[in-house]
């Protein structure tokens, strides 16, 4: 029997919909997952029938992060290709190309680590009432380069980001909401008819000011000293001296803890 595809792209009008598709894994990001969803939002974002992106996991999870059998055997991710993902000038390692469409993460189950920092390179996040998020790099012993120190210190406050990186406690959807982490919380049936309608609204506007929009954004937020907190965070992942041994023996009681607040 054929694997199915990692990603699978669905439009429907001026909306693609992308799908993070290992649900046995959990969605968890190996090579191929990250590769092919790069691939997948970089070829939407060049599609001049597509105007906004609906980015979502195969149930039960969004993303469970990196994949712990290719980190644990020191296999990573291309970080030197100039098509896939990688370490940008900014130190940030981007799951997701830098696009001129925006992409609406429609989180329908757990988003960790890795796939916290995924979400967090959405535009914007609607979650379902199954969401849950949370940092488990302190519980892994690795530090975060795609932008968890940065991105979710934004969205919910330093000092609440703190707590929960250095805790690794999961936050509930409905907490997510009152932290600012994401825009809506809906029932999990509507998760994607809901995503899919806000990027209708956007799709129904002038798109050359919904992009210059979203540029402008981007710069405001560059000019607040993001580049120099990513670098921070980039250098950080990289020299960090622990390396990646420890993680396949601390995988169970992270896991098990992961699905028991799950």
């Amino acid at each position: 029997m054929p694997e199915p595809e990692l990603i699978s792209v669905a439009p429907e009008g001026r909306v693609a919909t992308v799908t993070l598709n290992r649900p046995a894994a959990r969605n968890a990001l190996n090579r191929a997952l990250m590769q092919a969803l790069w691939d997948a939002i970089a070829a939407v974002d060049a599609d001049p029938g597509i105007d906004a992106v609906v980015l979502t996991g195969a149930d039960p999870a969004f993303c469970a992060g990196i994949d712990f059998t290719e980190v644990s055997s020191s296999a990573t991710a291309d970080q030197t290709s100039t098509r896939g993902p990688g370490r940008d000038a900014n130190g940030l390692f981007r799951f997701l190309p830098v696009i001129g469409k925006p992409i609406i993460g429609a989180i329908n189950g757990p988003a960790v680590t890795g796939g916290l920092e995924v979400a967090l390179q959405c535009t914007f996040l609607v979650a379902s009432d199954r969401a849950r998020f949370a940092d488990t790099h302190a519980r892994l012993g690795v530090m975060p380069g795609g932008g968890a120190t940065v991105l979710l210190a934004q969205s919910i406050g330093l000092r609440r980001a703190i707590e929960a990186s250095l805790t690794g406690n999961f936050i509930t959807a409905e907490e997510a909401l009152r932290l600012g982490l994401v825009n809506h919380v809906v029932p999990h049936e509507d998760l994607l008819p809901f995503a899919r309608r806000l990027a209708a609204d956007i799709a129904s506007n002038d798109q050359t000011a919904v992009r210059r929009l979203l540029r402008h954004y981007r710069q405001i937020a560059a000019s607040t000293s993001l580049d120099e907190a990513h670098l921070i965070e980039g250098y950080l992942a990289e020299t960090w001296p622990a390396g990646t041994s420890q993680v396949a023996a601390r995988r169970a009681a992270v896991t098990a803890r992961g699905r028991s607040n799950a």
